[in-house]
């Protein structure tokens, strides 16, 4: 690391899944002094030199500013996916409550502001080649997740204009995985009562072959280690691509699973998608299933290069842990990650 910088850490959002292990990890670290977890309902766990604050960032009553004195850092990951078919409900946490956090850090005096932004904020582009960091960070208009993502993006343009004295990091990550996020994930995207051999990816009959289906995926352990990174690096800044090798496509898929793929013509898949979701039966909404066939690959040498980060799982190892996890019914000591066997 070229340079680091000191270490007073705020994290929100810091009982999800990466919240989890980037607080595991800080708390760890010779260099952290100490670690603030910051999210709507304290845990139980008590990982070494940390302290938790229970605060809302959707209320308007909220002011964070006092669980950023003294901080040399603010690690952003606070995030709601749901509810999907309450856009205005999301955009209050995600949107405004993350403004706030952006102007709490100021105001405060943290010289330090690392983001949570996502590969979901950038603008439809290839899977037949990867894109750096100055691929455009317009989103997928119609997903909520994708535009509040890229409206952020833009928000931090400004606040960097206004804050020059603030370092600020944007970390734009794959798909995050690890076993301890199974039952949340599957929460999240595919509803609390996700039919057993769905969950069991091996008891299909075979593997939906939809075009554009070709993703990147992460270790969420290997994404707290570029967070921590980006801490400790005082040149680092500007946004870092993150993903892990391969890149994961049907055929991928199909080998490691052992499934035969069947061809499934986009609209086909989108009408199953749709129908589940106006019917509640799935919280994953269509608009994303658009965005995530029309994200692009993302170059990480960036990352590798500044900040001297190397991912220590492949995609593929990141996936046989989660499908793990969801067979299992894996989980982690806090409210959103707490895990649930189904099937």
């Amino acid at each position: 690391m070229a340079g680091t910088t000191g270490g007073r850490v705020v994290v929100t959002g810091a009982t999800g899944n990466v919240g989890t292990s980037l607080v595991r990890l800080l708390s760890e670290d010779s260099e952290v002094e100490w670690v603030r977890g910051v999210a709507r309902r304290t845990p139980d766990w008590s990982p070494p030199k940390t302290e938790w604050h229970a605060v809302d960032l959707a209320s308007e009553r909220a002011d964070p500013t006092e669980v950023c004195r003294g901080a040399t850092a603010v690690v952003h990951l606070a995030w709601a996916f749901q509810p999907t078919h309450d856009p205005a409900s999301t955009w209050r946490t995600n949107v405004l409550g993350s403004m706030r956090m952006f102007e709490a850090a100021a105001a405060a005096g943290v010289p330090t502001l690392v983001h949570a932004s996502s590969v979901g904020a950038y603008s439809p582009g290839p899977k037949d080649r990867a894109v750096d960091e100055s691929w455009p960070t317009h989103g997928w208009p119609d997903a909520a997740y994708c535009r509040e993502k890229a409206y952020l993006e833009r928000a931090l343009d400004v606040f960097v204009r206004d804050h020059p004295e603030v370092r600020v990091v944007r970390m734009r990550p794959a798909f995050l995985f690890k076993r301890e996020s199974a039952s949340e994930q599957r929460r999240i995207f595919g509803g609390r009562f996700l039919p057993g051999p769905v969950a069991r990816p091996d008891l299909l009959p075979f593997l939906p072959d939809v075009p554009g289906l070709t993703v990147q995926a992460l270790h969420t352990d290997d994404a707290a280690r570029a967070y921590r990174l980006a801490v400790h690096s005082a040149g680092a800044r500007g946004a870092f691509n993150l993903a892990a090798d391969p890149v994961v496509d049907i055929g991928l898929l199909a080998e490691m699973l052992g499934l035969r793929p069947v061809r499934l013509p986009r609209t086909a898949a989108r009408s199953a998608v749709a129908a589940a979701w106006g019917l509640r039966l799935l919280p994953a909404s269509p608009h994303l299933f658009d965005a995530v066939l029309r994200l692009p690959l993302m170059d990480c040498s960036r990352a590798r290069t500044e900040l001297g980060w190397r991912p220590e799982y492949t995609a593929t190892e990141v996936l046989r842990e989660f499908l793990d996890g969801l067979r299992h019914g894996a989980g982690a000591d806090t409210a959103p990650m707490r895990g649930r066997k189904v099937g």
